[in-house]
């Protein structure tokens, strides 16, 4: 299947494989890692960035893409809506059904709160269940929360809010716990310990895994424990706006149903957004591992109702999505490759940096073997480098890859790629959503019960997030949400439902002179007329 090109390059790859398995490239300074992030990384490209006119964050620049949605116009203006007849009347309603709102879901349930999901795909459709490589936690005898908190700070650019990553760190333990007691299947050892392996940017092995399917199994998972609990979920539905009471105060949402085109109405004391990422707003042009919805949703609605953001500015590109062969561009080339020995590769056979720098760094490192030094390997649909897959058996012995890469395995043989014999090509592609809403550490916005968990939350992994810590902060946090948003629901007094903020945000756009035809939150991609 290769072309001419890569054919030649691989001769390179394979003659110099054994010199690059015993070769150690040295981790970049300080220095290095920010010269090199400021020249190559997409955050920090201006001309791709703008500044917010209206909302909480006037003023605050955010990409593009995302900047047309929040200053869009809300879908419900000129609905005739009637708030005080619901179609559906909880304590807790969670938005989105992905790991964050599973756990939510499952602690209000357990606190005794009436709960409900609403998901505009199906209960699991989300970027949890794709998830690959891990969760972290430090849970050995030669770890600590305190050294995961210092690993977390410095991948995050020191710009972590602390009590939300001290609460990631010191959770972390306890989360591990509730997945294995829920049913997850770690990978252990015959004796019952569980496997843990390193991540980019981790000076301990604290990675759990569940092969490379991790996501998917702590998906499987939750989802059992939400559908065995009997919490209904209400799937194929779109939280479209967000209902205030009268004094500000978190009421509900409106809702929309994909497949009738019905709106519905949800009345809640208490309200989680859990609507995941962005990457299918597709920033910069950049290819996407997110699944189908990862729209911002939960983004516009929070910050339509008063909500600040953290950190918008700031998003994870992942240096390995796949860029060959052309049907899986941009799906997701898991860290725990590298973590396991494979280095990457230039077309001239040479690994050009060390296979465990941060994320940010490892793809502004193929950016530039790329884009400066003419070092990318030419597909004939893009380019990319080698990610020297063979490296795996060749060093932990024959199988090793097939035993703990099965789904990575499985991806390219559909396209006669067999990775243990063969590398891949692998380029940068747009992964998480590193910025979102504000919270404090009970996980609720500056908006009165309104909560918020997962990667729709920004602050816990300040500015690059490490491999592991988002399946951790979808649990953490998702616990957390559900725990206090059940615990608010009890007490809370809520006042007539009104849609007021959303007539209020009109109008800042008009006197911003902001005249569109966006409809925000977007909900799906639109790709008909996409362009290669």
């Amino acid at each position: 299947m290769f072309t001419p090109e890569m054919l030649e390059s691989l001769k390179k790859v394979e003659a110099n494989r054994s010199a690059n398995i015993a070769l150690e490239p040295r981790r970049m300074t300080a220095e290095e890692k920010d010269a090199l992030l400021a020249q190559f990384h997409p955050d920090y490209k201006t001309e791709s960035f703008e500044a917010l006119k209206v909302g909480p964050n006037k003023g605050d620049k955010v990409p593009h893409e995302l900047a047309a949605l929040l200053q869009g116009n809300s879908r419900v203006l000129d609905l005739d809506l009637d708030l005080n007849a619901p179609d559906y009347d909880v304590d807790v309603l969670v938005i989105g059904g992905g790991g964050a709102g599973a756990s939510a879901a499952i602690e209000a349930d357990e606190a005794g709160a009436k709960v409900m999901i609403a998901t505009k795909l199906r209960l699991g459709d989300a970027n949890t269940m794709m998830a690959e490589g891990g969760i972290q936690a430090a849970d050995k005898p030669n770890d600590s929360p305190a050294i995961h908190y210092l690993d977390a700070m410095g991948g995050g650019h020191y710009a972590n809010v602390p009590e939300l990553l001290r609460k990631l760190v010191m959770d972390a333990p306890g989360a591990i716990q509730w997945l294995n007691q829920l049913g997850v299947e770690f990978d252990k050892a015959p004796d019952g310990t569980m496997i843990t392996t390193h991540g980019g940017g981790t000076s301990r092995k604290r990675m759990h895994a569940a092969a490379d399917y991790s996501g998917a199994e702590i998906m499987r998972t939750l989802r059992d424990e939400v559908l065995n609990r009997g919490i209904p979920v209400v799937d194929f539905t779109s939280a479209i706006e967000l209902i205030l009471d009268d004094e500000g105060k978190a009421a509900g949402a409106v809702l929309l149903n994909m497949e009738t085109g019905e709106h519905l109405i949800a009345r809640a004391k208490t309200v989680i957004i859990a609507t995941g990422g962005a990457g299918r707003l597709h920033y910069q042009g950049f290819p996407t591992s997110n699944h189908y919805g990862a729209t911002a949703d939960g983004l516009i609605l929070g910050y339509r109702a008063g909500a600040q953001l953290l950190y918008a500015d700031t998003l994870q590109y992942h240096p390995t999505g796949a860029a060959y062969p052309e049907q899986i561009f941009g799906a997701l080339v898991t860290e725990k490759v590298r973590s396991m020995g494979a280095k990457l590769i230039n077309k001239d056979g040479q690994a050009f940096m060390h296979p465990l720098e941060t994320r940010d760094v490892a793809a502004a490192s193929i950016i530039r073997e790329c884009k400066e030094r003419g070092e990318g390997v030419s597909t004939g649909e893009g380019e990319g480098v080698w990610l020297d897959t063979p490296m795996i058996d060749q060093i932990h012995g024959e199988g090793t890859l097939e035993k703990r890469l099965p789904g990575m395995l499985r991806m390219y043989s559909k396209y006669d790629i067999d990775i243990r014999k063969v590398p891949i090509v692998v380029y940068p592609t747009l992964h998480y959503q590193n910025g979102g809403l504000k919270i404090t550490p009970d996980g609720m916005t500056a908006v009165s019960g309104l909560f918020v968990a997962g990667e729709a939350v920004g602050g816990i992994h300040g500015r690059n997030r490490l491999m592991g810590n988002s399946l951790l902060d979808v649990i953490v946090f998702g616990r957390n949400a559900g725990q206090h948003a059940a615990a608010h629901a009890k007490t809370v007094k809520l006042g007539a439902p009104t849609l007021q903020h959303v007539e209020k945000f009109a109008k800042e756009l008009a006197d911003a002179g902001i005249d569109t035809h966006t409809a925000s939150p977007q909900l799906l991609p639109d790709y008909r007329n996409h362009k290669k």
